[in-house]
Protein backbone atom coordinates (compact mmCIF):
# COMPACT_ATOMS: atom_id res chain seq x y z
CA UNK A 1 0.00 0.00 0.00
CA UNK A 2 1.50 2.95 -1.15
CA UNK A 3 1.61 6.24 1.20
CA UNK A 4 0.01 9.42 0.28
CA UNK A 5 4.10 11.07 0.80
CA UNK A 6 4.65 8.16 -1.98
CA UNK A 7 1.88 9.14 -4.45
CA UNK A 8 2.92 12.65 -4.10
CA UNK A 9 6.72 12.15 -4.61
CA UNK A 10 5.68 10.07 -8.01
CA UNK A 11 3.65 12.70 -9.51
CA UNK A 12 6.51 15.13 -8.54
CA UNK A 13 8.66 12.90 -10.75
CA UNK A 14 6.23 12.96 -13.24
CA UNK A 15 6.07 16.85 -13.54
CA UNK A 16 9.76 17.45 -13.56
CA UNK A 17 9.81 14.87 -16.32
CA UNK A 18 7.08 16.71 -18.46
CA UNK A 19 8.26 20.28 -17.76
CA UNK A 20 12.56 19.42 -18.43
CA UNK A 21 11.40 17.73 -21.65
CA UNK A 22 9.14 20.42 -22.73
CA UNK A 23 11.62 22.81 -21.87
CA UNK A 24 14.35 21.02 -23.59
CA UNK A 25 12.27 20.64 -26.61
CA UNK A 26 11.43 24.30 -26.94
CA UNK A 27 15.16 25.32 -26.05
CA UNK A 28 16.21 22.88 -28.81
CA UNK A 29 13.66 24.16 -31.50
CA UNK A 30 14.41 28.42 -30.82
CA UNK A 31 18.05 27.27 -31.24
CA UNK A 32 17.20 25.33 -34.39
CA UNK A 33 14.85 28.06 -36.02
CA UNK A 34 17.36 30.33 -35.15
CA UNK A 35 20.88 28.86 -36.32
CA UNK A 36 19.73 26.39 -39.20
CA UNK A 37 18.66 27.73 -42.67
CA UNK A 38 16.06 25.65 -44.64
CA UNK A 39 17.72 23.52 -47.00
CA UNK A 40 21.34 23.60 -45.94
CA UNK A 41 21.83 20.78 -43.92
CA UNK A 42 24.53 20.66 -41.48
CA UNK A 43 26.15 17.04 -41.27
CA UNK A 44 27.45 15.60 -37.77
CA UNK A 45 29.06 13.11 -36.67
CA UNK A 46 30.48 11.70 -39.77
CA UNK A 47 27.21 12.08 -41.36
CA UNK A 48 25.25 9.66 -38.62
CA UNK A 49 23.60 12.37 -37.54
CA UNK A 50 22.29 15.73 -39.78
CA UNK A 51 20.61 18.65 -38.42
CA UNK A 52 17.67 19.77 -41.16
CA UNK A 53 15.11 22.28 -40.36
CA UNK A 54 12.39 21.68 -41.31
CA UNK A 55 8.32 22.83 -40.58
CA UNK A 56 5.60 20.15 -40.37
CA UNK A 57 2.29 20.50 -40.99
CA UNK A 58 1.17 16.52 -40.30
CA UNK A 59 2.13 14.21 -37.65
CA UNK A 60 4.55 11.30 -37.86
CA UNK A 61 6.12 10.76 -41.40
CA UNK A 62 4.31 14.06 -42.46
CA UNK A 63 1.18 12.26 -42.71
CA UNK A 64 -2.09 14.04 -42.35
CA UNK A 65 -0.95 17.43 -43.66
CA UNK A 66 -4.21 18.98 -44.38
CA UNK A 67 -5.96 18.11 -41.03
CA UNK A 68 -3.49 19.87 -38.71
CA UNK A 69 -6.14 21.58 -36.52
CA UNK A 70 -7.28 17.85 -35.97
CA UNK A 71 -3.67 16.79 -34.72
CA UNK A 72 -3.58 19.60 -31.94
CA UNK A 73 -7.46 19.10 -30.68
CA UNK A 74 -6.16 15.19 -30.12
CA UNK A 75 -3.11 16.15 -28.40
CA UNK A 76 -5.07 19.10 -26.06
CA UNK A 77 -7.53 15.64 -25.52
CA UNK A 78 -4.27 13.64 -24.64
CA UNK A 79 -3.24 15.89 -22.51
CA UNK A 80 -5.96 16.23 -20.50
CA UNK A 81 -6.66 12.76 -20.40
CA UNK A 82 -2.96 12.03 -18.72
CA UNK A 83 -2.93 14.52 -16.60
CA UNK A 84 -6.69 14.29 -15.36
CA UNK A 85 -7.20 10.93 -15.81
CA UNK A 86 -3.82 8.51 -15.81
CA UNK A 87 -1.31 10.61 -13.16
CA UNK A 88 -3.48 10.82 -10.21
CA UNK A 89 -3.37 6.75 -10.27
CA UNK A 90 0.75 6.68 -10.82
CA UNK A 91 1.86 4.17 -7.85
CA UNK A 92 5.23 3.22 -9.88
CA UNK A 93 8.34 5.25 -10.57
CA UNK A 94 8.85 4.00 -13.88
CA UNK A 95 5.43 4.87 -14.55
CA UNK A 96 5.69 8.98 -13.85
CA UNK A 97 8.57 8.66 -16.15
CA UNK A 98 6.92 7.31 -19.18
CA UNK A 99 3.45 9.47 -18.48
CA UNK A 100 5.70 12.41 -17.85
CA UNK A 101 8.19 11.91 -21.05
CA UNK A 102 4.58 11.38 -23.10
CA UNK A 103 3.32 14.95 -21.70
CA UNK A 104 6.87 16.37 -22.85
CA UNK A 105 6.13 15.13 -26.50
CA UNK A 106 2.89 16.30 -26.30
CA UNK A 107 2.64 19.19 -25.10
CA UNK A 108 6.36 20.05 -27.18
CA UNK A 109 4.52 19.74 -30.74
CA UNK A 110 1.25 21.08 -29.29
CA UNK A 111 3.41 24.73 -28.42
CA UNK A 112 4.02 24.51 -32.36
CA UNK A 113 0.45 24.20 -33.34
CA UNK A 114 -0.43 27.00 -30.99
CA UNK A 115 2.58 29.53 -31.64
CA UNK A 116 4.03 29.22 -34.95
CA UNK A 117 2.79 30.07 -37.79
CA UNK A 118 0.33 29.99 -40.18
CA UNK A 119 -1.80 30.51 -37.07
CA UNK A 120 -3.49 28.89 -33.62
CA UNK A 121 -3.87 24.75 -34.22
CA UNK A 122 -2.37 25.21 -37.40
CA UNK A 123 0.90 25.52 -37.00
CA UNK A 124 4.00 24.05 -38.03
CA UNK A 125 6.12 21.76 -35.96
CA UNK A 126 10.11 22.17 -35.92
CA UNK A 127 11.81 19.06 -37.20
CA UNK A 128 15.19 19.45 -37.02
CA UNK A 129 17.65 16.24 -37.00
CA UNK A 130 17.79 13.23 -39.22
CA UNK A 131 19.39 10.10 -38.70
CA UNK A 132 20.44 7.69 -41.83
CA UNK A 133 17.19 6.32 -43.77
CA UNK A 134 14.68 7.89 -41.16
CA UNK A 135 12.50 11.21 -41.26
CA UNK A 136 13.33 14.12 -39.94
CA UNK A 137 11.81 14.58 -36.14
CA UNK A 138 12.81 16.48 -32.49
CA UNK A 139 13.35 16.19 -29.13
CA UNK A 140 9.42 15.76 -28.53
CA UNK A 141 9.03 13.47 -31.20
CA UNK A 142 11.79 11.52 -29.11
CA UNK A 143 10.15 11.74 -26.21
CA UNK A 144 6.89 10.10 -27.59
CA UNK A 145 8.81 7.17 -28.81
CA UNK A 146 10.60 6.62 -25.47
CA UNK A 147 7.54 7.09 -23.50
CA UNK A 148 5.83 4.51 -25.74
CA UNK A 149 9.05 2.33 -25.65
CA UNK A 150 8.55 2.41 -21.75
CA UNK A 151 5.20 1.98 -21.55
CA UNK A 152 5.21 -1.13 -23.64
CA UNK A 153 7.95 -3.13 -21.67
CA UNK A 154 5.81 -1.95 -17.88
CA UNK A 155 2.71 -3.58 -19.69
CA UNK A 156 3.74 -6.23 -21.76
CA UNK A 157 7.31 -7.18 -20.18
CA UNK A 158 7.02 -6.39 -16.54
CA UNK A 159 3.42 -6.44 -16.05
CA UNK A 160 3.03 -3.87 -13.82
CA UNK A 161 0.02 -1.42 -14.12
CA UNK A 162 0.33 1.95 -13.19
CA UNK A 163 -1.08 2.28 -9.67
CA UNK A 164 2.40 -0.26 -9.48
CA UNK A 165 0.29 -3.54 -9.40
CA UNK A 166 1.70 -6.38 -10.99
CA UNK A 167 -0.48 -9.01 -13.50
CA UNK A 168 0.58 -12.69 -13.40
CA UNK A 169 1.06 -13.69 -17.01
CA UNK A 170 -1.79 -15.20 -19.09
CA UNK A 171 -3.96 -14.22 -15.40
CA UNK A 172 -6.80 -13.10 -15.81
CA UNK A 173 -8.86 -10.63 -13.71
CA UNK A 174 -10.38 -12.42 -10.44
CA UNK A 175 -13.27 -14.40 -10.83
CA UNK A 176 -15.75 -15.43 -8.02
CA UNK A 177 -14.70 -19.31 -7.96
CA UNK A 178 -17.90 -21.95 -8.75
CA UNK A 179 -18.42 -24.12 -5.96
CA UNK A 180 -16.83 -27.70 -6.58
CA UNK A 181 -19.55 -30.14 -6.94
CA UNK A 182 -18.95 -32.80 -4.40
CA UNK A 183 -19.58 -36.46 -5.13
CA UNK A 184 -23.20 -37.76 -4.11
CA UNK A 185 -22.55 -38.91 -0.66
CA UNK A 186 -24.00 -42.43 -1.59
CA UNK A 187 -20.89 -42.99 -3.85
CA UNK A 188 -18.68 -42.60 -0.60
CA UNK A 189 -20.74 -45.06 1.18
CA UNK A 190 -20.44 -47.83 -1.29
Amino acid sequence: MLTAAHRRRLRWLFAVVALVGLALDVVTKVVAVDQLEPGRPVPLLGGLLTLRLIRNPGAAFSTGEGITPVFALAACAVLVFVVVRLAPRLGHPAWSVALGLLCAGVSGNLVDRFVRQPGVLRGHVVDFLQLPHWPIFNVADMCITSAAVLIMVLSVIKNVGISGERYGRGSAPAEPVAATPTAPREAEDA
